[in-house]
Order: C-alpha cells, then structure tokens, then sequence
C-alpha cells in the first residue's frame, strides 16, 4: 500500500489564516506539502508543522501563469485557497479569485493532479457584491478546466489569527460601542478553520464527490448581533451595541476602506452584509455539507474562548466575572 509521502500536494496561499491550518491536516495525514506563496521567505513558519523535509514553500503569484505552472510541477494534487477581503493596487477580487483560479486549475489540469479550490457560500454570479462575483467566476472557471474539481464553500471562518472575531475583539477594546450594520439581523453560520482544513484533507484523500460543490458551516446560525454578543462576553467586555442603517454604513465604508487595522470598513463588506450567508438546505439534502463528509463541527462559543482570551483587560490571567 504507497503511502501518502509518495503524494505531493501543492497549496496555493497556504501561509495564510486558513493555510497554516489546511497544511498542518495535510502533514499530519503525511503528504507532501509544497506551499506556494508569493513571498515563500515569510513561510517559514509552516515548517515546524511538519517532519523534516515534509513541508517546503515556493514562489507563486496567481496572476503570472508561468509560476502557477512551476509551482504545480510533478505535483499530484492542488488546492487553491488564495482569496482577499479588499483590493490593493494590482491584487483586484477578478485578477485573484476569478483569473487567478482559473489558472490554478488549468495547470493542476496539465499535470493531471486533483484539484480542490476553497470558495464562499456568498459565490453568486448575480451578487451585487463585487466580491461574490468574482468567486463565481473563479468557480466557474476552476470547473471549466478541471470539470471533477471538488468546490469547498465555507461561511464566515473563525479561529485564531481570524479577521473576524479578532476584528471585533480588537475594536472593543478601543471603542466604547460597536456597530450592528443593518440592525445586525445578518444571519451567519460561522465555522471553525479546523474543521475546514479536514474537509479540505479530506478532499485530497478522495472524500468528496467528484465536480460537486460543499457548503461549509457551523453548528449554529447566528445572527450578527448575536455573534458580537459571543465575542464580548468571551473578552468580558461591555460595549454598547449600535444599530447602523445600510445606507449610513456604506456612505462611512467610503472613507473607513482607507482606515488601518480593525477600523477599516469597504462599502463592497457592506453590501455583503445585506445577504445572509449560511448552508443552503440544498446542500444540507445532498449530504453536500461538514455533516455529509461525517465532520462533527465545533462552535464559535466552544472556540473562541481559547485565543481571544488576550482581548480581556488582564488577559489570561483575568478572573471570570471580574
């Protein structure tokens, strides 16, 4: 029986929050890993997840078809994860998660390597979210040149190095108040990263279906006030929750984009919220869903109080109800 050392996979954007997770499950089940990264001198710490030699980081950048080539060399299968919250010069939403998957899957294709590419459950070609489309077009064009692909779409993902939960955490912790776009009846699903790498893992193992698309999500649907609710009773923090109006909320995502750290605000984020982003029952009949693939799904609430702990006043070391 060849054992999985005999497999290389290669992971586009696995230095990032998802991507340190999804290689780790990938190390331990014993592939071997090359990540491709656009600056692989800043990967360094996604060694020590593996043994020697297992894990071994390469130059890529999605919108050059040459180094998406390279990268896949001799490879036996390849997952895409690279994917971006706000635009930055030549890093547009269609040139990564359109095009640039499009070009991960053509040449995972000409090597004849599996292929696995991590969308959103927000993919929708009819979006009014320039972020939704563009992970429509990277679907679209990842099945297109690998037509058995295996589409992963995960809700909102938490965990430790989130920008999510860590965002609202850290906004707490310098504002008096915190804002509830739209009310803050958005209803999410989110789920844990740990349990998206092993859907993930598992994809690679031949798991999944061949060409079908999962919807990833959490044990619970949670409503965006109830979720900043969750995060400041872990921080044991009292804020004031403020409703903001869409249309309020996007006049200030004009000048918030600009805005450094958890300030910032994109007037696209806040058309986002404007759609609920949970598992379709669709899915949920097709068995297409964590559930489908026999993964037991952890909570925000079972979670969260393990790495937000730093956002307290006094840390770890903060007593409960103090």
């Amino acid at each position: 029986m060849a054992s999985n050392l005999d497999t290389l996979v290669t992971v586009f954007g696995g230095s990032g929050f998802l991507g340190r997770s999804v290689v780790r499950a990938l190390a331990k089940r014993d592939y071997r890993v090359r990540v491709a990264v656009r600056r692989p001198e800043l990967a360094g710490h996604l060694q020590p997840l593996g043994r020697v030699g297992q894990i071994h980081a390469v130059q890529a950048n999605l919108r050059y078809p040459m180094s998406v080539e390279a990268a896949m060399r001799d490879s036996h299968a390849a997952i895409n994860l690279v994917g971006i919250l706000t635009e930055s010069g030549e890093q547009t939403f269609e040139a990564v998660q359109g095009s640039g998957a499009g070009r991960v899957a053509k040449a995972a294709a000409a090597v004849g390597a599996r292929m696995v590419h991590v969308s959103a459950i927000g993919a929708d070609e009819n979006s009014p979210a320039r972020y939704g489309r563009s992970k429509a077009a990277g679907e679209r064009a990842v099945l297109s040149a690998v037509p058995e692909a295996t589409i992963l779409r995960p809700s909102v993902v938490f965990g430790p190095e989130d920008q999510f939960t860590n965002r609202f955490a850290a906004l707490a912790r310098m504002s008096p108040m915190l804002p509830l776009i739209g009310g803050g009846l958005t209803r999410l699903q989110p789920v844990y990263v740990g349990d998206v790498a092993t859907a993930v893992a598992d994809a690679v193992d031949g798991k999944t279906k061949a060409g079908a698309t999962y919807e990833l999500g959490g044990p619970e649907v949670l409503t965006m006030r109830e979720i900043l609710e969750i995060i400041l009773a872990t921080i044991e923090r009292k804020r004031m929750l403020v409703s903001l109006p869409f249309g309020l909320a996007k006049l200030q995502a004009l000048m918030l984009q600009f805005a450094p750290g958890p300030l910032k605000l994109t007037p696209d984020q806040v058309v986002l919220l404007r759609s609920d982003n949970v598992v379709s029952q669709t899915a949920k009949a097709a068995g297409l869903t964590l559930e489908g693939l026999g993964i037991a799904a952890d909570s925000l609430e079972a979670i969260a109080p393990q790495y937000l702990w730093r956002f307290r006043a006094a840390g770890q070391f903060q007593r409960n109800g103090a």
